[in-house]
């Protein structure tokens, strides 16, 4: 049985999530974001499943498609408007973008845009927790978020190996929507048990189909606990699910005629979303949605007042070797 203090608080995460990203899908061709955009919209439960019962300390690591465990983990929403229109308000300066998103001070590892690459850089961090948890005695954790394309480079086997050998506290979560830009997972390898050839390098595995924010968020919970109690890591867990856009902006792609319809029908039916609001009453709802709309409201104004980057900032963080 879920509270309804935490079906409330899960609702307006997804949503605040889904909301963020439609609004920036209206605003996009106006040419305010600087920068492509990959949206979540329709994967909103693992992001939030993921980060609601990690603690403030431990960190996320996803990859370009990273709004949403951005926004779960709770990352700065007005920093993160301002990065996407460019103004030296944002997150990274203005300098970095949609895909390149990062919030250290609420445990927001830097996004990146080349597939894959965050993998091994999350898994560093969590070496660096490990070491730090023989002196404190507490265990802080790494969660690293990628695609199912990202499981196809090689730095991931070479970084999931070598977690397993230091069972360094890390989890690996892979939202396999099925899809590595237009081309399907079946088009790509001649078997899809992922979790299998994962396993193989003597990890604990899970497998959770149609992306339920309750199981997601339950299935955290326990391997995170596992992981701080017993330092057993790393632990991978497949999810499955759908997004509902196209793989790089505001569109819904269906004309480009790469994925079955019936297919993307069948995964609305299971929208996480629309499911809590359904437990939650009509008053509640509406007030969540209420502050919802005020919250993107004033992360929109911040970004358009917010000045452009001065032009001395191009010298700054730029290294030579």
């Amino acid at each position: 049985m879920h509270t309804p203090e935490l079906v409330a608080r899960l609702y307006k995460k997804m949503s605040l999530i889904r909301r963020f990203e439609l609004r920036l899908a209206e605003i996009y061709h106006t040419d305010a974001i600087k920068s492509p955009v990959h949206l979540s919209v329709g994967q909103e439960s693992i992001a939030v499943g993921i980060c609601d019962p990690l603690e403030k300390n431990d960190i996320v690591s996803n990859t370009y498609r990273c709004h949403a465990t951005y926004i779960a983990k709770g990352g700065d929403l007005n920093e993160m408007m301002a990065e996407l229109y460019g103004k030296s308000t944002g997150c990274a300066g203005g300098k970095a973008g949609s895909m390149h998103l990062v919030d250290m001070k609420n445990g927001v590892l830097g996004a990146s845009a080349v597939v894959g690459t965050t993998i091994p850089v999350a898994t560093g961090y969590a070496l660096a927790m490990q070491m730090e948890a023989e002196k404190t005695g507490h265990q802080r954790m790494t969660v690293s978020v990628f695609g199912d394309g990202g499981t196809e480079e090689g730095c991931f086997y070479e970084s999931i190996n070598f977690a397993a050998l230091r069972k360094l506290p890390i989890i690996y979560v892979c939202e396999n929507n099925r899809l590595a830009i237009h081309t399907p997972i079946e088009k790509r390898w001649a078997t899809e048990k992922l979790c299998e050839r994962v396993a193989t390098y003597g990890i604990e595995t899970h497998k959770l189909d149609h992306a339920d924010v309750f199981t997601v968020r339950d299935t955290i919970a326990r391997a995170a606990a596992k992981i701080r109690a017993h330092r057993c890591g790393p632990i991978f867990i497949e999810c499955s699910t759908y997004r509902w856009l196209e793989h790089v902006g505001p569109r819904d792609d269906h004309e480009d005629n790469y994925r079955d319809l019936d297919e993307y029908r069948r995964w609305k039916e299971h929208d996480q979303i629309a499911r809590l609001a359904k437990m939650l009453d009509a008053e509640t709802v509406a007030r969540l949605e209420n502050e919802i709309t005020a919250e993107i409201r004033t992360a929109e104004e911040f970004a358009e007042k917010s000045p452009y980057p001065a032009d001395e900032e191009l010298y700054k963080h730029v290294y030579a070797v």
